[in-house]
């Protein structure tokens, strides 16, 4: 007798990237020689959890009686105005039309986007190379997935798949929900250009001008990145009032506080009859899943935004764990052009993605080797954020070999 629902039956019991990197730990404490390019997480080069020590400072700070409170089920309204000043800045054509929720990281903003923007059965659109946990969102909501070609044969992003892409789902479900990992996507690294981004919002545009189109930008890693995310910002200006803009906002990694689990999910729509939909919307889907977010969490964060003497000791020491990232991703560059690695324009973040033809196979090789790396569709995920620079060589020898 079964009593898990059917749909639910045989599902993994840990996430793949979880188990690889819990036997590449296991191995390295018996005493190999591991290079763990698996984890997600920003590492120094001794192997420590990279912390921002003003960060850690201000999470201890924050008096017993906040970590104790209920929050709000929309968040702190302090929390709110605050995420959307670090993400909109002075920008009055979003911030006039802005709102906001919190969530328990990236990934609950990634949730409530899916389960109220496109039906049941219905599939989200994103990019051939993705973050697996869409995947399992979309299962978890009852919704599909469905890709498109992320590189043209240019190795540019595949703008015409994309806009095929759209009308084939605008003809099939009436509706699109589009994510984009932009920039430092995971797990490629790649950061599209100027000129991508205002082709990819012209073929978005001529879409959402006819059916609602939906654009969630996931913007995890936009701390990382080589360029200011205000300009991706504004290049997407001119789909306010045409697309439904959405934007996953995440403390993790700009706080380096993985398991504070802060985020946020702020929607822009200029009319104001839907925008109050959208936010009682919201609200009402945070109460029927994990109710509210971690107040404690939620006032540290806060306070190291709107602090200016917190926020800039953040930034002073963000930009020494960029310095080591961008020392990482230079070496990397340097290493897997000369050995002729295949991979994508590669100028920042936490991963970079290498093509193969047989990526489950390579990727065990790998690991006989002691070199850990996440096997995807057509690729090998590099998680250069915990690699150690001098273990550089080694692992792109190894991706080479």
């Amino acid at each position: 007798m079964n009593h898990l629902i059917p749909s639910h039956q045989g599902r993994p019991s840990d996430d793949p990237i979880f188990a690889l990197n819990r036997e590449a730990t296991e191995r390295a404490k018996r005493g190999e020689s591991i290079v763990n390019a698996t984890v997600g997480a920003l590492l120094h080069d001794d192997g420590k959890l990279a912390v921002l020590p003003t960060a850690a400072k201000a999470v201890h700070e924050v008096p017993a009686e906040e970590w104790a409170a209920y929050a709000p089920i929309a968040g702190n309204p302090d929390f709110l105005a605050a995420v959307m000043d670090d993400l909109l800045g002075s920008d009055e054509r979003f911030r006039s039309c802005a709102v906001a929720t919190a969530t328990p990281g990236g990934t609950g903003a990634l949730r409530h986007a899916l389960a109220n923007f496109i039906e049941h059965g219905q599939a989200m659109l994103t990019t051939s190379f993705y973050w697996g946990p869409y995947q399992t969102l979309a299962d978890e909501c009852e919704r599909r997935l469905e890709t498109f070609a992320m590189f043209d044969e240019r190795g540019r992003f595949g703008v015409d798949a994309l806009d095929a892409a759209l009308e084939r789902q605008l003809a099939s479900q009436s509706r699109a929900l589009l994510f984009l990992n932009d920039p430092c996507h995971n797990p490629t690294g790649y950061s599209m250009s100027a000129d991508e981004w205002s082709a990819v919002v012209e073929r978005i545009g001529r879409h959402a001008d006819r059916a609602p189109v939906t654009v969630l930008l996931d913007i995890a890693y936009a701390t990382y990145g080589e360029r200011d995310f205000r300009d991706v910002l504004a290049a997407c200006s001119p789909l306010l009032g045409r697309a439904a803009l959405l934007f996953a906002w995440s403390a993790s990694k700009q706080f380096t506080h993985y398991g504070l689990r802060v985020g946020a999910l702020v929607a822009a729509l200029p009319d104001a009859q839907e925008r109050a939909a959208v936010e009682n919307a919201l609200s009402y889907s945070s109460r029927g899943t994990w109710s509210n977010c971690n107040r404690g969490g939620l006032r540290a964060v806060t306070n190291l935004l709107t602090n200016p003497d917190l926020a800039a000791a953040c930034r002073r020491e963000r930009d020494g764990m960029k310095a080591m990232l961008r020392s990482r991703v230079a070496a990397f560059n340097r290493e897997a052009q000369e050995r002729g690695l295949r991979y994508p324009r590669y100028e920042g973040g936490f991963f970079v993605t290498v093509f193969h033809d047989d990526p489950k196979a390579k990727a065990a090789l790998m690991r006989e080797r002691g070199v850990y790396v996440v096997p995807i569709a057509g690729a090998l995920r590099v998680g250069l954020c915990s690699v150690a620079e001098r273990d550089i060589p080694r692992l792109c020898e190894a991706l080479s070999g």
